[in-house]
């Protein structure tokens, strides 16, 4: 995604009505706009002048609220725009830099009230569908009244859409109901059912051929999309729930890619996805954070992209006072060649019959065009002769309103015929080989550069027969520092609001609903401010307070049966509060701990006593983390900085480098191996970022970063080194990013988020041995609600599980078992944690499943026997060529995982 020049002396409209609140043609941008009162639309080119700069226009429309606009499919400079003053308007617009019209073309009066959306034919001329608060009429542009109308709808009409041959018309409503309607054979909707539970808005959008989509929200008030399949309306194919959030979801969908935008009205997260119709229906390609929230959206037509950049989509995006053009692009070799899997032919500009036509029965298609540069239609400005056209006489004939001299009903310019598609087989082989993922298929995984192998993983809480219920009583509100709980393979400790900072543990062997009785808890004393399990002992928990010590406590065998009083052990020489504790991955019974008193101390629980104290930070101290070889401890502090320790060595930081901008929290994880630093802050406007930086050389700065959100919490990342895959999510937050890290560009590769019904307390992660690898479990969490805790899994979708993945499960570090004691690694020795496999005795890895032989697919003699000219047959060799140099050009990066079959990928 790159961000275009903004379009600057914008002033965008308020949210007061159902429809778009903003629209493009190849040409012309225009969008609803509060300058001067209501009644105004604003106007701008498309691209910038030679300037390089946009001009930006008004012009008065309506004596009330413009409430839709949208152009023509097949005319850049035909814009209709309806009002809460009940009237329809179609405008001839000219380039922004010439005087636009002050009276209408057309005025239509479909007097049913205040008028919400408008929505022209996709196939038909001249044919628009007119929406009042509750009913539907559909008009000839060219005609003094309605061709029909349709049954009115039982409460606000919220969302139309046409389907891409125009044949129906679905609806969304604030009833809760989703319509569908054949306008020509009967005013009745012939299918009707409820769509979402929730109150609020939703919008409807026809998809991939008989399937459409909806927006909305659930009876929890959260963000939802659900898939349909038009001919069986009965239930939802799909559904997906997102975020907790007021703002409508306002889906914009491109049939060339199957590609989906969703954006909040409101809200600055831009989500794109790949709509399948498969499971996963929804597949994230991408998130993008714009500066300013959205007021509207809209997608530029394909004839309109700058191919000459592998631009695939471009989104327009309607902030207060700018329109932010949002670029996708592939990176491509670009300018040199025309890259035909990322472009085929899309739908053209000429209307496939009018509006009479349709009426009287047609179904026909927009032909297709091509979008290479030396076939594909040029957008005509209006001619000189058009311009000095005057108005239409409302009072035409039909036979002089319908024929080709009226502006209204021929399109403004002629489309180039489509090319058919050139045969590339059977030039040598004589076969066609049996299809992996099409061209256009990599395409969609190539938009927006490598995408990773866990890029559809999923996130599923277990059964709720695994689930520890009616918890009481939590302490919601832990220093920033904490991660708010902690867990081990057999036990969860979970912080209580009691006097005393008091600490439930519930084993995970023993779910179900708790007693409504008081539980046995462990009794610090004081607030406790961090606390942690030993990693190789899950019976001893270590927990910081208030008061700048550290108790040491052990639970017993079986679990808490009573309440715990008295420490194994006390910890005492931090001065001040203390921020976090944390476990050597190595070195058995070695913690660190930090504190406000600006120190850094390691601690021997064989001893009970402090062994070394580190200094150099001059503020409060986010977050550290051991080197995953357990030599170096890096730290992330308030005072800016990233620093490295070589705790045997010195006292002093041996590296130092700028951190997070943001001074509301931090987190610092070693990934790659130890190659890299991962840390998760906030930048100078308080916006949730990942940062990556080189061990090696900290003073360089960050290598990359990836912005994430705003939210007050702090991200706290989970990182596995088996996957290279990155778990991250905040206190109160309901959505956990997930991201490959790999140690080259793009560093960050995003995968799919997984979104919780509720806000949790955030997720602690179990060994790798709890992960049921049979169903391609990557990764094993248990997440703590309001009143419950719920185990999570990660799963990664394959077609062939009785195979063991083991691309995905290599041989595991056994972390949970110490390689050397504190006082041997104090004294200059170090630890390596032994392997072992995660394959079942009874399962084959699928790097050895036997390989299945390609299917040849023989074309039939006519093909060879045809007789085809010089030309045909050049174009057909260069085609052929053309698609396999791009295949090995740019092939899915699946394809170089070893031991992977091609079609064990379920996209």
């Amino acid at each position: 995604m790159i961000s275009l020049g903004w379009i600057a002396n914008v002033r965008g409209g308020s949210f007061s009505s159902q429809g778009k609140h903003i629209k493009s043609s190849c040409s012309l941008v225009a969008f609803n706009t509060d300058h001067a009162g209501g009644g105004m639309v604003g106007l701008s080119s498309v691209n910038a002048g030679a300037d390089g700069k946009w001009s930006v226009t008004q012009i008065s429309c309506h004596a009330d609220l413009v409430t839709d606009l949208d152009f023509s499919p097949f005319d850049d400079y035909l814009l209709a725009t309806c009002s809460a003053d009940q009237t329809v308007k179609l405008w001839r617009l000219w380039d922004v830099d010439q005087d636009q019209p002050s009276n209408a073309e057309v005025t239509l009066s479909p007097a049913d009230g205040r008028l919400e959306l408008l929505l022209f034919h996709p196939a038909a001329s001249a044919l628009l569908a007119v929406a009042s608060a509750g009913g539907v009429q559909l008009w000839d542009i060219n005609r003094d009244s309605a061709l029909t109308v349709l049954e009115p709808h039982a409460d606000q009409l919220q969302g139309l859409s046409w389907k891409e041959d125009g044949s129906l018309l679905a609806s969304s409503c604030k009833d809760k109901k989703l319509r569908l309607f054949d306008p020509r054979a009967q005013p009745s909707a012939v299918q009707c059912v409820q769509a979402h539970q929730g109150n609020r808005d939703s919008r409807v959008l026809w998809v991939k051929d008989d399937n459409l989509l909806t927006t909305g929200f659930n009876q929890v008030r959260q963000q939802e999309v659900r898939l349909w399949d038009s001919r069986k309306l009965t239930s939802s194919v799909s559904a997906l729930s997102l975020a907790t959030s007021n703002s409508t979801l306002i889906p914009l969908f491109d049939s060339d890619s199957g590609l989906l935008i969703l954006s909040g009205n409101g809200e600055s997260v831009i989500d794109c996805f790949e709509v399948n119709t498969s499971e996963p229906f929804l597949s994230q390609v991408s998130q993008c954070v714009a500066d300013s929230s959205s007021r509207g959206v809209c997608l530029l037509p394909k004839l309109a992209l700058d191919i000459s950049c592998c631009e695939v989509l471009r989104l327009m995006q309607l902030t207060e006072n700018f329109i932010v053009p949002i670029s996708y692009q592939v990176p491509r070799k670009a300018g040199q060649d025309f890259h035909a899997d990322l472009y085929p032919d899309t739908v053209g500009h000429t209307a496939a019959m009018s509006a009479d036509e349709w009426w009287k029965g047609d179904n026909k298609q927009v032909e297709r065009v091509s979008l290479h540069p030396s076939k594909r239609p040029k957008p005509a400005a209006p001619s000189a002769q058009e311009k000095a056209q005057k108005d239409l006489s409302r009072g035409k004939s039909k036979e002089e309103a319908s024929s080709s001299s009226s502006p209204l009903s021929s399109p403004s310019s002629s489309a180039v015929p489509s090319r058919s598609p050139s045969s590339t087989s059977g030039l040598s082989s004589g076969f066609v080989p049996s299809p992996s993922p099409s061209q256009s298929s990599r395409a969609i995984h190539n938009m927006l550069g490598p995408s990773s192998k866990f890029r559809h993983i999923q996130g599923s809480v277990l059964h709720r027969d695994t689930h520890i219920t009616n918890l009481r009583g939590l302490h919601l509100t832990t220093p920033g520092e904490c991660d708010g709980f902690c867990a081990n393979g057999q036990r969860v400790a979970v912080p209580l609001a009691i006097a005393g900072g008091q600490i439930a543990v519930f084993e995970l062997s023993q779910p179900g609903k708790l007693p409504d009785t008081a539980l046995p808890t462990i009794q610090n004393s004081v607030n406790v401010a961090d606390f942690c399990w030993d990693p190789f002992d899950p019976h001893r928990l270590v927990v910081a307070g208030d008061d700048a010590k550290i108790r040491v406590w052990q639970i017993p065998k079986g679990g808490l049966q009573e309440t715990l009083t008295e420490p194994e052990c006390v910890l005492r020489g931090h001065t001040e509060k203390i921020y976090s504790v944390k476990f050597h991955p190595h070195a058995i019974g070695l913690l660190v701990s930090s504190s406000y008193d600006l120190t850094v101390r390691l601690w021997s629980l064989e001893t009970g006593e402090q062994v070394k104290q580190l200094s150099g930070h001059q503020d409060q101290i986010f977050g550290m983390a051991w080197s995953p070889d357990g030599k170096l401890l890096a730290t992330v502090c308030k005072d800016g900085k990233v620093r490295l320790y070589d705790p045997r060595k010195s006292t002093s930081p041996i590296q130092e480098g700028p951190g997070p901008e943001g001074q509301r929290g931090a987190r610092v994880v070693w990934v790659c191996g130890g190659k890299f630093l991962m840390v998760s802050g906030f930048d100078s406007r308080s916006e949730r970022q990942l940062y990556l930086f080189s061990a090696e050389s900290l003073a360089s700065g960050s290598l990359a970063s990836a912005p994430a959100d705003v939210s007050p919490s702090t991200l706290i990342p989970f990182y596995d080194p088996d996957t290279s895959v990155l778990i991250l999510t905040g206190k109160g937050d309901t959505r956990v990013y997930i991201y490959e890290i790999v140690p080259e560009a793009p560093y960050f590769m995003e995968c799919s988020s997984f979104n919780s019904s509720e806000p949790h307390k955030g997720l602690c992660f179990l060994p790798k041995t709890e992960c049921d690898v049979r169903d391609v479990e990557v990764a094993r969490a248990v997440r703590l609600g309001k009143t419950t805790i719920e185990p999570v899994a990660f799963r990664v979708p394959r077609v062939k599980k009785e195979f063991f993945q083991d691309d995905v499960f290599p041989d595991t570090a056994v972390w949970w078992e110490s390689s050397l004691s504190a006082a041997d690694w104090l004294s200059g020795s170090d630890g390596q944690h032994r392997k072992i496999s995660l394959r079942p005795k009874d399962m084959t890895p699928v790097s050895e499943a036997p390989k299945e032989a390609p299917v040849r697919k023989y074309l039939p003699s006519s093909v060879y026997l045809e007789e085809k000219t010089d030309e045909q047959k050049k174009e057909e060799l260069l085609s052929a060529m053309v698609a396999k140099l791009g295949n090995r050009e740019d092939p899915l990066p699946q394809e170089s995982y070893e031991g992977v079959d091609e079609d064990e990928w379920d996209d």
